[in-house]
């Protein structure tokens, strides 16, 4: 069993669900972790409040208030792919993370993650992600090292201060595509109820990207992406909106297909290569560019 050196944390939410220990609120939020599991988690110690004292099964559900717990994984998959550090000094971390490989701990993954590998590797294990690629995306990820900067980086992705440049290789054999050819994406992305996937509506856009045709083949072409905004798979579906779906990606245009083991062979073709921003604590330039990219002959 794979166990996390560092918890995972929430919050309890200020409208209680109906529940009335911390116990039930988390057996209702992870349906798929056991009432059981929680209770030995507890007794074991491995759930606590914010200062650091114990959480029982007959702890009080108290709003807002912040959970943290050791999450625990059966038979944990090993990506076989390393990662790589592009830059560190003393306020930033700036890694490349190889397809397959999740940002933070999740589902199945407790210490396969870039965070993981990265605490272990640095040893600093207050080196936190600032922001999150999909784990089927390769590319660049913006960690901090310190605390007490933490929030400075984290202000930078939610008020898109932050210039990120994608490539991607998308399947053009339904409808072709002319070199410099360029779009600009707005449209309204929200959750379908079906696990995490995401869907086009009506209504104000809350979503924003920039495209442009850099290469062509007989079937398939070469992109450069700039999200201005960042919703979750928002460049899958940005592409897709324009009737070219990603290269190898298992989500779009077909849903629905049955949970699989990942095909290491076939990589989703979504890469962030580069990011470039004002750095809030010393005011310099900041550009980063990672060392690989896709190619139209692979």
């Amino acid at each position: 069993m794979a166990i996390a050196n560092s918890p995972s944390k929430l919050s309890l939410p200020q409208n209680n669900p109906g529940v009335t220990t911390v116990l039930e609120y988390l057996a209702l939020k992870f349906p798929s972790i056991t009432s059981d599991v929680w209770e030995k988690r507890m007794t074991d110690g491995k759930v606590h409040w914010h200062d650091g004292s114990p959480i029982s099964v007959n702890s009080p559900f108290a709003a807002q208030q912040r959970v943290y717990y050791y999450r625990e994984v059966d038979n944990e998959p090993v990506i076989p792919f390393a990662e790589k550090i592009i830059f560190q000094d003393e306020l930033i971390l700036v890694a490349y993370k190889p397809h397959f490989l999740p940002v933070t701990p999740g589902g199945e993954y407790v210490e396969e993650c870039l965070q993981s590998r990265l605490r272990n590797k640095t040893g600093n294990q207050r080196l936190q992600a600032v922001h999150r690629i999909d784990k089927a995306t390769a590319g660049l990820v913006l960690f901090s090292v310190s605390p007490s900067s933490r929030q400075h980086y984290h202000h930078l992705f939610e008020s898109h201060q932050v210039n990120k440049t994608y490539q991607a290789i998308a399947s053009t054999s339904s409808k072709p595509v002319k070199i410099n050819q360029q779009w600009e994406i707005k449209n309204r992305l929200e959750r379908t109820g079906t696990r995490f996937l995401m869907h086009i509506v009506e209504g104000e856009a809350n979503s924003h990207s920039r495209i442009r045709c850099l290469q062509c083949s007989a079937d398939k072409a070469l992109f450069e992406l700039n999200p201005i905004t960042g919703k979750t798979h928002q460049l899958r579906l940005h592409m897709l909106s324009l009737g070219w779906p990603l290269l190898y990606d298992t989500y779009y245009p077909q849903p629905l297909q049955p949970v699989k083991p990942d095909d290491y062979s076939k990589p989703m073709q979504l890469l962030a290569q580069q990011l470039q921003f004002t750095d809030p604590m010393t005011q310099q330039l900041r550009s980063f560019s990672s060392d690989t990219e896709l190619s139209l002959e692979r």
